[in-house]
């Protein structure tokens, strides 16, 4: 039986770094019930140093192998990355691209569809060109008294806004404001976590997600699944991960209709499909009272801890995690 040598990295240093090592515990649970499987796994901290389990600092070369600085440990040689970074620099395209240089196969979204769904901006217009309703916006690039006045002519014509720094994932630097006087705050604050902010309309409606994934050489879309947060807040990084949240999870949404399900569906493989996405997804989209599906954002790296949707979403389907995975890995090697 052939096995092949799997690098599993995790961490990256940003704000979702510990969000990313428990989702490295679920990959390698997984993955440890496969005997095909030489399972390696790192961690990147915030100055792109490597240590493994033991704290042993290493680093992966352009040879396609991990060295020890402990020079008693083997060189290992790599076969296959799963880069399960949340934010910098997994969801970025930053370490897919590193990979891409030195031909190292391995699990997700390619480098530039990481990038693409990442920058909100980006995204969006991506959304727009591929004819998918969205959430109305701006886009701010530079903090000045003019992004202040473009912010504020917003909220009053649409009586509130979403502040949200153009590159951060999980609701990080995202901010709902409802007060003028909030503005010029919000603002300063956004832009300490990136160099542009988009700002949008703020939409009352469900927040319902989608697992899109490739296995067995099919695209698949799962049904919707919804969060349900508590009143009037929204999902914040804090809602999403602390222990004491009232947000509350269905991993298939309740009382929604099959024509809109499958609407949803059809845009979330669209979506997939046109920005050339890899592998995984989460998509989250707005449902309105009036039943306007707009299309929120895409997720490269979804999540997969103890209360992430995008595994429960997958089970849910039929999909075993485990053989999911190595169909990928092996459709690669």
């Amino acid at each position: 039986m052939t096995t092949f040598n799997v690098l599993l990295i995790c961490g990256g240093g940003s704000a979702e770094h510990d969000v990313s090592v428990m989702s490295a515990n679920y990959f390698e649970s997984s993955l440890a019930k496969s005997n095909k499987v030489n399972l390696l796994r790192l961690e990147l901290d915030a100055n792109g140093h490597y240590f493994d389990q033991d704290g042993h600092r290493c680093e992966l070369t352009n040879r396609r192998e991990v060295r020890f600085d402990n020079e008693a440990k083997p060189v290992w040689a790599v076969d296959y990355a799963i880069p399960c970074i949340h934010g910098f620099p997994g969801e970025t395209g930053d370490i897919q691209s590193y990979f891409n240089l030195i031909q190292l196969p391995y699990f997700g979204c390619e480098s530039e569809a990481s990038s693409n769904c990442f920058n909100k901006i980006t995204a969006k217009m991506w959304f727009s060109a591929l004819g998918i309703p969205n959430t109305p916006y701006i886009f701010l690039n530079d903090m000045n008294q003019d992004a202040i006045e473009q912010t504020q002519t917003a909220l009053n014509k649409w009586g509130s806004v979403f502040v949200k720094a153009a590159s951060q994932g999980s609701s990080v630097g995202c901010y709902k404001v409802d007060d003028v006087a909030q503005v010029e705050h919000v603002l300063n604050d956004a832009f300490s976590f990136a160099p542009s902010v988009v700002v949008e309309k703020t939409i009352v409606a469900r927040e319902l997600e989608v697992a899109v994934y490739e296995y067995k050489n099919e695209v698949i879309a799962t049904l919707p699944g919804e969060i349900i947060c508590a009143s009037n807040t929204f999902y914040t990084f804090e809602e999403k991960y602390n222990a004491s949240s009232q947000a509350r999870t269905d991993v298939v949404a309740q009382n929604l209709s099959e024509e809109v399900a499958e609407q949803i569906r059809d845009y979330a493989i669209k979506a997939f499909k046109g920005m050339k996405l890899r592998h995984l997804s989460r998509i989250d989209f707005f449902l309105t009272d009036e039943n306007e599906i707009l299309l929120n954002e895409i997720n490269t790296f979804p999540g997969s801890t103890p209360i992430s949707m995008f595994p429960k979403m997958l089970q849910n389907h039929g999909e075993d995690f485990t053989d999911y995975l190595l169909d990928n890995i092996e459709n690669q090697l």
